[in-house]
């Protein structure tokens, strides 16, 4: 008979480049999984983010990209070495649980492997279930490591629960659909899929499970749960992403009632500020309104932000999140080049990005704009469009990264036909900042890599210039928004607080 202890797993992935990086998070999926499986079954719940730990640092991407690369390989050759995993086995040898369910990210799907190893050494007879976003994209890729058993598709909440009466009962998993599994004879089995949650309002707030569920709750700051989903879906078709294989491109949105109090809740557990985690945030004007009114008439001064579209950005939306408190916008520009944003159907200009983030910093708030670079299209002409496009950009800070290929998207299988993805594609190579990436078709590899350094050495660069600017650092303090509202006369006193301080720092 099986025991009905459910342990939910986010695997070690930045813990491996370093011992001090960490997510300071709960992650949303296992918040979701946790408070669901504990208000539907009467299995006992643990979720261990093992990413996670109490002593931690900022995440560095240029460490990533650099010394911490070769650690986190070595880490993954040769996991004895690495203390982190001794965590692992010994958590889950703790719980002693009846079923495992691991969360994979493409970047981290190699972490994934490890650990089911670890649970089936443990005892071989545990049913190890992976699901998140890797599983949507890879599907029955996943039951090439014989260390899995089950790979859950799509949205999890509503399989997560018929796997555990199902396994609890002894009967067969082809009763359950949304799955793909490995039959007693061996054969890959693939049920019907899954119809998504028509009410999002129907499940239990993530945060509502950690007291009971998360492993060292007492160890994290409430910060750690300030991150909310008020939508699922993306209705939009860029080439490289794989939301759509998750949460397909219908979106759902949760009532503002039901966001708010939420938020309401979180706030009473002591968080400060939250952000929306949805891929795009508000999508529908109508929706972007009504909830900014919610969040203005009933949660006046709490923070937030988001990440949106540039397609939703102009004075009005931005007056909205505005007046609602938001303090930091995040917009997806991606490439310079309006030919390039065209391939990769993006279905923005290079021009409507720049005014959505002037727009953006003239309200006051912050932005942060995402580019990316290495297309499979990218010529050196694209590239330097790219690196104009973030010096012209009115953006507090540049998120950049490196173009990765994800199983099943549109770029994925072009890669596949040009030969620069092969079979034996290993994906625990390649993330955003991993210096192995390099899918370009025109541009040689030594070359690539030059390029690349070179430009993150730029935004490196500007970054660090932006904060080390006196009005960056106003902005950032609201001093340029109180001047916008209140005049001179009513920031004096902040202004000389703050000018006395930054002296003293000297």
């Amino acid at each position: 008979m099986i025991a009905k202890r459910l342990m939910l797993i986010e695997p070690p992935f930045y813990r491996l480049y370093k011992k001090t990086f960490a997510l300071v998070k709960y992650p949303l999926g296992l918040g979701y999984l946790a408070a669901v499986a504990m208000r539907d079954t009467d299995w006992t719940v643990q979720a261990y983010n093992a990413d996670f730990c109490a002593d931690n640092e900022a995440v560095s991407l240029g460490h990533m990209a650099g010394q911490g690369y070769e650690t986190y390989l070595a880490s993954l050759r040769d996991p004895a070495s690495q203390p982190v995993w001794g965590e692992v086995k010994a958590a889950i040898a703790e719980f002693r649980p009846g079923v495992v369910g691991i969360s994979a990210k493409t970047q981290n799907f190699a972490c994934v492997r490890l650990v089911a190893r670890l649970v089936k050494e443990l005892d071989p007879t545990i049913p190890v279930i992976v699901g998140g976003p890797h599983a949507s994209m890879a599907r029955a890729q996943l039951l090439e490591c014989p260390d899995i058993d089950v790979v859950a598709i799509g949205e999890g909440e509503e399989t997560l629960v018929e796997l555990l009466r199902t396994l609890e009962a002894g009967k067969d998993l082809a009763r359950v659909n949304g799955i793909v599994f490995r039959g007693d004879d061996g054969r890959t089995i693939t049920t019907p899929p899954r119809l998504n949650l028509p009410d999002l309002d129907t499940l239990p707030f993530p945060h509502s499970s950690a007291p009971a569920a998360l492993k060292d709750y007492d160890k994290y700051p409430p910060g750690a749960f300030r991150f909310v989903f008020a939508t699922r879906g993306c209705p939009y078709g860029c080439e490289f992403c794989g939301s759509r294989n998750i949460w397909s491109r219908k979106v759902r949105y949760r009532s503002p009632a039901n966001v708010i109090a939420e938020l309401k809740a979180l706030r009473a557990l002591g968080v400060k500020s939250v952000h929306f985690d949805d891929d795009t945030f508000g999508i529908a004007r109508k929706n972007i309104e009504a909830l900014c009114a919610g969040i203005r008439d009933e949660m006046p001064g709490l923070p937030w932000s988001c990440e949106t579209t540039v397609n939703l950005i102009d004075a009005e939306s931005v007056g909205w999140m505005k007046q609602a408190g938001c303090t930091l916008i995040q917009i997806g520009v991606e490439s310079g080049n309006d030919a390039m944003l065209r391939r990769i159907h993006k279905n923005i200009t290079i021009a409507k990005a720049l005014e959505a983030a002037r727009l953006i910093s003239d309200s006051g708030i912050t932005v942060q704009t995402f580019f990316m670079a290495g297309f499979p299209e990218e010529t050196e002409e694209t590239l330097a469009d790219t690196r104009a496009a973030i010096r012209a950009i009115r953006s507090d800070e540049i998120l950049f990264s490196i173009f990765t290929p994800y199983p099943s998207t549109d770029t994925f299988n072009y890669l596949r036909e040009k030969g620069l993805v092969a079979d034996d594609y290993d994906v625990s190579l390649y993330n955003h900042q991993s210096p192995e990436n390099c899918f370009s078709v025109h541009i040689p590899r030594d070359r690539f890599r030059i390029l690349m350094q070179e430009m993150v050495a730029e935004v490196d660069a500007l970054n660090r210039a932006k904060k080390r600017s006196l009005v960056w650092r106003l902005r950032k303090r609201g001093l340029l928004d109180d001047f916008r509202r209140k005049g001179a006369a009513a920031v004096v006193a902040r202004l000389g607080r703050f000018l006395g301080r930054l002296a003293w720092s000297r």
